[in-house]
């Protein structure tokens, strides 16, 4: 399915192969890594692979990758042998059973048995370069399959090589056998990939085909990456110099480039509606059919040569509901527009990856809306600087904080209805600062203008999913805001696994001093107030601090009134002491903003606060 609309491209294309004034000839097709150039072969060979309507000839299609070619054989050898092979399947084709072979046939083996040769000697080149034996595939390469065929003309001595292979293959492309074939156009694929000597071989090879008519290629790669390699063997005299009083206007390179490639049809990167249509299409295609999908293509074709909105696709096709992907690629074409620059395979990659960590997200009991990770996607892919950024809030225990002053500055409301797992306006209030935060924040534009898509992310817990990020980036979650003589503590105490916590002795508690005790509550309610998953573990090591260091017990008490009531666990919960009052007045500051809905965090505050329990 032609979801970049590159139909335009694919069609000028076929027109230049099939016309004879320009008979043989050779049309390039550039553009960058990913820019679709694989994409328009596809299209051309659908195009030309099916008999034409109203042709009594055949255009034969051959695709070839240099880039897969065998490094043990030449370039040169295996695209001749790629293109000899069709057109013997082609004559075969035309064939009776039982038939007696041709002289067509018999010059065919001929220029196949050039070919073996020409292995031969890359053998042999290659093992005396090496000083190694030829290996059991090699020798068998050597053995010329057809030299007993009755086809081979045994009266004409053979030329081993290539030097008349290009008459001979003139005369087979004039053989009444073939006279049906109106072309034969060969698909060159990622030749800017290849070494320097392969770029170099596939061009003579071409060259040397250039000269016999019927013959077409078309060549898909960047331009410029090619001229680099041709840079390796053709260097420029002048260096883009003046030499004496000569000027090269055009460096031999380009030069070369230039004679065997006759006409270059340039590939444009997408435009932002380009963009824009593409992800929507790229969305549909995993959920219809391709018969469903066409009339959005068609609809997008339309759209574009009016030069209308992508929003009224939905008009325009009166079918599925494709609000969620509308919405999508809405929020996501303007930086992703930027960030690719108009590639669609970094495009296409980019929502494969989604997918991917969607998945991987869901199997570790991650649970996000597909919107939230798509944004957490767009930090950690296109913004490597500020996801490094927003990390380090999460090990400094800041995350919520940082992102909620992040959302402020960037404007988007501190209750956003966009968020599915914000509660939506509500009476409670905003979560106090910690004092060591209270100076202004400057962030970066970049960071800004990530905050500005929605949803908004300060009340949801991306902790969970930020360790995953991480940890496939390889990137190291290091509070160096805490001594690195507390990290193991710290770490024991905020371990699900209560034999860890147990680690922790009373005595190790004692021998921290005071400042380090606060320096630990601090962390510990952070941590506790960010990341859910280790809340019960945090407020438990608060207490236990507190119990310690009674002169830290109020400091502890305004910190953890900072974590979120409607994120509280009822084991959360029946930690904190009920009877010390500074820890009661917690409990009655998490009750005063509890939410209605789960009622199960209210039943908990009143049975801790009635009770006077604590774990």
């Amino acid at each position: 399915m032609d979801l970049l609309s590159f139909d335009a491209v694919a069609k000028t294309v076929v027109r230049a192969v099939l016309d004879d004034v320009l008979d043989p000839v050779t049309v390039g097709i550039s553009g960058a890594w990913g820019s679709g150039k694989t994409t328009v072969l596809r299209l051309i060979e659908d195009a030309l692979a099916p008999q034409l309507p109203g042709m009594d000839a055949t255009v034969l299609v051959i695709s070839t990758d240099p880039w897969r070619y065998d490094p043990g054989v030449g370039a040169k050898e295996t695209l001749i042998s790629e293109v000899l092979a069709a057109v013997a399947a082609e004559l075969a084709r035309g064939e009776e059973p039982g038939q007696t072979p041709s002289r067509t046939r018999a010059l065919l083996a001929r220029l196949r048995q050039r070919v073996d040769w020409a292995k031969a000697l890359q053998v042999a080149a290659r093992t005396s370069l090496t000083l190694q034996l030829p290996s059991a595939d090699d020798l068998t390469s050597l053995v010329n399959t057809e030299s007993d065929n009755q086809d081979a003309d045994a009266t004409e001595p053979l030329s081993r090589g290539l030097e008349e292979f290009r008459t001979e293959f003139s005369t087979l492309m004039e053989s009444p056998e073939l006279s049906h074939l109106r072309r034969v156009v060969v698909l060159v694929d990622d030749l800017d990939r290849c070494l320097p000597d392969t770029v170099v071989d596939t061009l003579e090879t071409i060259r040397l085909f250039l000269a016999v008519p019927k013959m077409a290629f078309v060549v898909a790669a960047d331009e410029h990456r090619v001229a680099d390699a041709l840079r390796v063997r053709f260097p420029d005299p002048g260096n883009g110099q003046q030499a004496g009083s000569e000027r090269y206007a055009e460096e031999p390179a380009s030069l070369y480039l230039h004679k065997i490639v006759q006409t270059t049809v340039p590939l444009p990167t997408l435009s932002r509606f380009d963009t824009e249509a593409f992800l929507v299409l790229l969305q549909l295609s995993q959920r219809l059919s391709d018969q469903d999908l066409a009339p959005y293509i068609d609809a997008c074709v339309r759209l574009r040569r009016e030069k209308g909105l992508l929003d009224n696709l939905t008009a325009a096709v009166n079918g599925n509901d494709i609000s969620t992907e509308l919405a999508f690629a809405s929020r996501m074409t303007p930086i992703l527009y930027e960030k690719l620059h108009g590639s669609p395979r970094r495009i296409k990659r980019f929502l494969n990856d989604l997918r991917v960590r969607q998945s991987v997200a869901d199997h570790r009991g991650i649970v996000l809306e597909p919107e939230i990770v798509a944004k957490l996607m767009v930090l950690e892919k296109l913004l490597p600087d500020a996801f490094t950024t927003v990390l380090g809030w999460l090990a400094r225990g800041e995350l919520r904080s940082r992102l909620t002053r992040l959302e402020t500055a960037a404007g988007r409301p501190a209750s956003d209805p966009t968020t599915p797992d914000a509660a939506g306006p509500s009476d409670e209030e905003p979560a106090p600062v910690p004092e060591e935060e209270t100076e202004p924040t400057v962030f970066d534009d970049e960071l800004i203008r990530w905050a500005k898509l929605p949803p908004g992310l300060a009340t949801v817990d991306l902790a969970p999913y930020l360790y995953l990020a991480a940890a496939f980036s390889g990137e190291q979650l290091l509070d160096t805001g805490l001594p690195g003589r507390l990290r193991d503590i710290a770490a024991n105490l905020l371990s699900t696994v209560r034999l860890d916590q147990r680690r922790v002795t009373d005595a190790d508690i004692a021998a921290l001093g005071e400042d380090d005790a606060l320096s630990l509550i601090e962390y510990l309610a952070r941590a506790g107030r960010d990341r859910p998953a280790e809340q019960t573990a945090a407020v438990r090591g608060v207490v236990r601090i507190t119990t310690a260091y009674p002169a830290t017990t109020d400091r502890a008490a305004r910190l953890l009134q900072s974590v979120p009531a409607s994120e509280l666990e009822p084991a959360t919960i029946l930690t904190v002491p009920a009877d010390a009052p500074a820890f009661r007045s917690v409990l009655e500051h998490w009750k005063a903003h509890a939410p209605a809905d789960p009622d199960r965090i209210k039943r908990a505050l009143e049975m801790a606060l009635s009770t006077g329990s604590h774990a």
